[in-house]
Formats: structure tokens, sequence, C-alpha cells
């Protein structure tokens, strides 16, 4: 399959009007388009490239009500790209179908005729999404916290992870809600969908939340949903998450992070199972499964007010917590081979092995960033190690071990190396001897990567 570098949005839609008009809105906004007119070409479009994102029509030539035609074909496309987020669109009013294409897996749905700005603002989101989430499962899976997909065990050799993979393993199949505790890159998110897939419920949605990223103002419509004309720009009726999940496993990520003002709410969907839409008077009831997760001290956050202490009981059922990479210590080299295994056969590198001075290195690190960090410093060997065995030399810790831009993943090697060459060169205006120390190589090999990607107008020959 090959790689697009620049993000490219599949439209299938069996109306030539329909796709065009698509075409030269997203033209307009900037982002390049593919249109088919049937659910075979789709498929095919997308064995033989990558996109960004899918937006399909429900209803084709064959079946124009039902909806049939569109919700096999997001299970096919769901089927062949896991990572592709699709999103469907359904006539106005039509919530049944748009649940069933939700709890399907759909990442999101538009309304016909559609709104523009709506449109791209869910074209737009589900990309820089799937950007995100394409780095976080390659980490999730690297991290082999969550290989039961594949029916391997996990990476835990250590003492504190095996704690943790057994605690997981027993109360996975409960519907008691869970609290996973852990420094940021620890790897929270994959225990969440662990312990969904290791759940009764695993055949049904798994729904993630990032807490931190939803505003105060528009809490209720996230999580409850609301109905058309609940406020001035709500022309359609939203799906809230909680909806969603219903049957399956809500993930609250960043949980400390819900407004104050929003906690009683959130309490009593957690009570009692019941919500209604923003702007409806009908009481709906929900059955989840809830996980959440923080970096943060709730029981300080208790003190201090900022948090429900109610509220909190609600969610601590149980606590999982998840050891920092530096009391994991049996953990980093087994992690960082299989980071760098996996980073080099993404790159074209196979081969790459870890020198003993590199493996000396890597555990005497502390990991400030833990799982996350070792991730971004293997994903950087791979593409910068001159040699087959990777050296100590080869490993830059500390800020120039800082996670590598989003935009790696649509790049070649080449341009990848450009590009991290070119970012330490800004980072230290362009003096060559602290960015080559950066990038983990020698003032030399700097000199060569220069040539080769004509960046030396970029550099400050300074000592």
């Amino acid at each position: 399959m090959a790689r697009e570098s620049n993000p490219t949005v599949l439209i299938a839609d069996d109306q030539a009007d329909v796709r065009e008009a698509l075409r030269l809105l997203l033209k307009a906004e900037g982002i390049a388009s593919v249109g088919v007119a049937d659910p075979a070409a789709a498929l095919e479009a997308v064995r033989k490239r990558e996109f960004a994102c899918a937006l399909i029509d429900c209803n084709y030539s064959r079946d124009t009500t039902s909806g049939e035609e569109g919700l096999h074909l997001l299970e096919h496309l769901r089927q062949l790209s896991p990572e592709l987020p699709v999103v469907t669109m359904t006539a106005w009013g039509n919530v049944p179908l748009t649940v069933e294409a939700m709890r399907r897996g759909a990442a999101d749905f538009i309304e016909k005729p559609w709104d523009n700005t709506r449109l791209v603002s869910v074209l737009r989101a589900q990309i820089a999404l799937a950007e995100g989430a394409r780095r976080q499962r390659r980490l999730e899976a690297e991290n082999a916290l969550l290989r039961g997909e594949t029916g391997e065990d996990f990476i835990a050799e250590s003492p504190a992870m095996r704690r943790v993979v057994a605690l997981v393993e027993r109360v996975a199949s409960s519907d008691a809600n869970v609290l996973v505790l852990g420094e940021n890159g620890t790897g929270k998110g994959v225990i969440a969908q662990l312990l969904h897939q290791r759940s009764p419920r695993a055949a049904r949605s798994l729904v993630k939340v990032n807490m931190g990223g939803i505003a105060e103002s528009v809490f209720e419509s996230e999580m409850f949903g609301h109905v058309r004309g609940a406020y001035t720009d709500a022309k359609s009726e939203r799906i809230g998450r909680f909806e969603l999940a219903d049957g399956g496993t809500l993930f609250l990520d960043e949980v400390g992070n819900v407004p104050a003002s929003q906690q009683p709410k959130l309490l009593r969907v957690l009570e009692d199972g019941e919500f209604e839409r923003l702007g409806s008077s009908r009481t709906q009831k929900t059955d989840v499964r809830l996980v959440s997760a923080t970096n943060a001290d709730l029981v300080a956050e208790v003190a201090a007010g900022r948090f429900r202490k109610d509220l909190l009981y609600r969610l601590n059922t149980l606590e999982v917590r998840l050891p920092p990479l530096r009391d994991r210590v049996e953990d980093i080299l087994p992690l960082a081979r299989a980071f760098l295994a996996s980073n080099a056969q993404r790159y074209g590198r196979d081969g790459l092995r870890l020198a003993p001075s590199a493996e000396r290195a890597l555990t005497a690190w502390r990991w400030p960033g833990n799982v996350r960090e070792l991730q971004h410093l293997m994903e950087r060997a791979a593409l910068l190690a001159e040699h087959a065995e990777v050296g100590a030399a080869a490993l830059a810790f500390g800020e120039a071990a800082a996670p590598l831009s989003t935009d790696l993943d649509g790049m070649t090697l080449e341009q990848a190396e450009a590009h991290l060459v070119q970012r330490a060169l800004e980072r230290f205006d362009g003096n060559l001897q602290r960015a080559a120390d950066a990038l983990g190589i020698t003032r030399q090999s700097l000199y060569r990567r220069l040539d080769k990607h004509d960046l030396r107008d970029a550099a400050v020959d300074a000592d």
C-alpha cells in the first residue's frame, strides 16, 4: 500500500454531483480527495493507497433506503484498514442508522444535506486524531501491553509489571469501574483497551474520550449528546459518548480535568445510568463499563476542593497503578529491542541491533518520559544509526528525545532524516556541533547529511 505524503480523503458516493461538490469544498480547504462511486471501488482504492480519512455514504444504487450497503462497506474498510477513520453520511434524522454505524466503528457522522463548516471540521478532526492515534497504537502494540490481538504476551519481565498483568487479568471480566493511575507515558490507555478486550463487552464499542480536550461549554453535548435546536448552532442531533458506548466500555482519559461544574452531571450517570440529551426532557438509560485514567493525585484534588469525593469513589472501585519505567528495569531492554526492530522494519533498515554500550546506557537512564520516551528514542536510533550495531553514541537522551513530529508518519526515510537534521539546526541556531550532539552523530556525519539534503545554508560552521 502506497503512503501519500499529504493527507487525502476518500469520498464514496454513487452521485457524481455529490462527489464533485465535496471535492471542490475540500480543495478550497486545502484537503485532497479521491472520489469513487460504489463500495467495491472504495475497497479497491484503500488496497492501493493510504488515506487519512474516508467519507462514505450509507446508501448506493442497489439499495437507497436501508443503509445496509454503507454498513457493510464500513465493516470491510475497518477490516482492511483498522487505522482508517471512517465518517458516514446519512439522511438527516436517521438516528437508528447513525447509532448502528457508530457502533460498527464509524468515527463520526455527517447528515445530508450537510453543513459545510461542520463537515470540514469533522474531517480535519479525524485526520488529526488519526495521526496521533497511529503513533499511540504503534506504541501500544510495541509496548506489548496490548498483545492480545497478536497472541503474544506482555513484555512484563519485571516483578512490578507482572503484578499489574495479574491484576488486570483478575478484574477484566467484571463490570467494576477501574481507575488507572500512573505517570505520563506509562501506557494507561493501553490498559483500558486491554480491560475492554478481555471483558465480556469486547464485542461492543470501546469509546475513548480525552477529558482534558473537552471545553466546559460543550461538555454536556459531547458526553450526553444534544437535540436539534438545543442551542444556537445545534443544527442537527448529536449522539453523546455515553450513548455510543452503550453495552461496551467508556474510557475517560485525563479524568482529573473534568470541570467542577460538570462533575455532578457525570456523577449522576455513573450512579443510576440515566441521562438526558442537552435540550431534551426524555431520560435515557445507558449500560457502560467505565475505565478512567489520570496522572493527577485525585486524593489531593479532593482535599483541595477541586474534585468531588463521591465521584472519586465511583471511579475507583478498582485501582490499577502502572509503575514508571525506572521501576521496571528488567523490561527496558526487551522493550527497546522490540521498538528498534519495529522501527527498523518501518524505515527499511532491517538488521539493526543494540550494542552493549547502548544497552548499558539505556538501563542507566532514568526515563522521565517512561515507555513513550523509550519508543521515541528507538525511532530516532532507527533513523540515524550509521551502522547495523547501534551504539550509545547513536542514542539521543533528554531534550533531543522529545516526541517526533507526527509528520514523520507520512515521510519516506530520506524525508524523515532531512526533517530531523533541519529541526536540530533550527533548535541550535545552525550550530553544527550542538546539532550533531543532539542527533547522536558525529560532526563529520552531519556534514555528509547537510550535503545530501542540501542544507548547508542552514548551518553555521562554529565550534
